[in-house]
């Protein structure tokens, strides 16, 4: 009897193992991550990796609980609504879209995949989101925009130069879903230090050879550069073409200092993409993107180049250099 009640009992202690042995065994679901870049992989390297950083630190590890699906526009918009499809076919968790055309190209491909913004620009005027609290549907993320920061720069350049008093130009891209905000914040605020500002608009190479022409015509006594995956690629040519020209330019991004430009003013562009990756991983946990509000950058880096000052023949004020947060000696 004895031996009987321990064999049923060997018996239905198999039978609930067996379960609990087959679920252990199962892999965890792996997280698929499309990310859908306008630019090419050359000079977004460090953007990808902060994305990558930013789920590290949130405990995730590649290859084991996520996989990252990569597709680059190489500078060409009309790459993107295809490259969208390819990662909606192959049926990603999520698309990080890494600017604002790559947004929309991806919204076209689907409006049930979450879609997660590093930089967009102007959200709500471009029609992606319904407000920056509630964004509503399937988008949600970051915006490099806030409402005093093309002021902040046009005050940076006056500060830095106070004799220029004229025109400036603000070169351009407006095929770039987001930047025409961009462009009337320069406008609207260029007028209360003194200047002008002239619209040079370029979408490829050819025009921006005609831009450079227009310049050495027109001569303006300043420039402003607003970044678009086309203007980042033709970054060495801009950097070079100004202090050629010898002209004070200011950018929004930093890796234009980095390539020999004089200054610069904007968010941190490695935090946003950081960033980014908390909305990834609210998105995997349950959250909806409709419910996570737009974030706005609070915080701005001032990056300024000593070698490019110097053989333009520039000295930076005191209160400049008081304020950056970065020197490249």
């Amino acid at each position: 009897m004895n031996t009987r009640r321990r064999f049923v009992l060997a018996l239905m202690a198999a039978a609930l193992a067996a379960p609990l042995l087959s679920f252990a065994q199962q892999p965890a679901k792996i997280a698929r991550i499309g990310f859908l870049f306008a630019a090419s992989a050359q000079g977004t390297e460090t953007q990808l990796q902060a994305f990558r950083d930013g789920l590290r630190e949130l405990g995730y590890v590649e290859g084991k609980n996520f996989q990252l699906e990569v597709r680059w526009g190489e500078g060409k918009l009309e790459r993107l609504p295809a490259l969208a499809a390819e990662l909606v076919q192959l049926k990603v968790d999520i698309i990080v879209a890494a600017s604002s055309p790559s947004v929309v190209a991806a919204r076209q491909a689907t409006r049930t995949i979450p879609i997660v913004m590093p930089l967009s620009s102007d959200p709500v005027g471009d029609g992606l989101v319904a407000s920056l609290a509630h964004p509503g549907g399937n988008i949600t993320g970051l915006s490099v925009m806030s409402a005093e920061l093309g002021e902040k720069r046009i005050q940076l350049l006056k500060e830095m130069f106070p004799k220029v008093a004229h025109a400036m130009d603000v070169l351009w891209n407006p095929d770039y879903v987001g930047m025409r905000a961009r462009f009337e914040q320069a406008r609207t605020a260029a007028p209360a230090v003194g200047l002008s500002v002239r619209s040079v608009e370029v979408r490829d190479t050819r025009e921006l050879d005609a831009a450079f022409e227009a310049i050495v015509r027109e001569r303006p006594e300043a420039l402003l550069l607003l970044v678009d995956p086309f203007t980042r690629s033709q970054r060495l040519r801009i950097v070079e073409f100004a202090a050629a020209q010898r002209l004070p330019a200011i950018y929004e991004s930093s890796d234009f200092v980095d390539a020999g430009g004089l200054i610069s003013y904007g968010p941190n562009i490695s935090n946003q993409f950081r960033r980014a990756a908390a909305y990834v991983d609210k998105i995997l946990r349950g959250a909806k993107p409709a419910d996570l509000p737009i974030e706005q950058p609070t915080t701005f880096e001032l990056v300024i180049n000593m070698r490019a000052a110097k053989a333009l023949g520039i000295k930076f004020p005191d209160s400049i250099f008081l304020r950056a947060d970065r020197v490249i000696e």
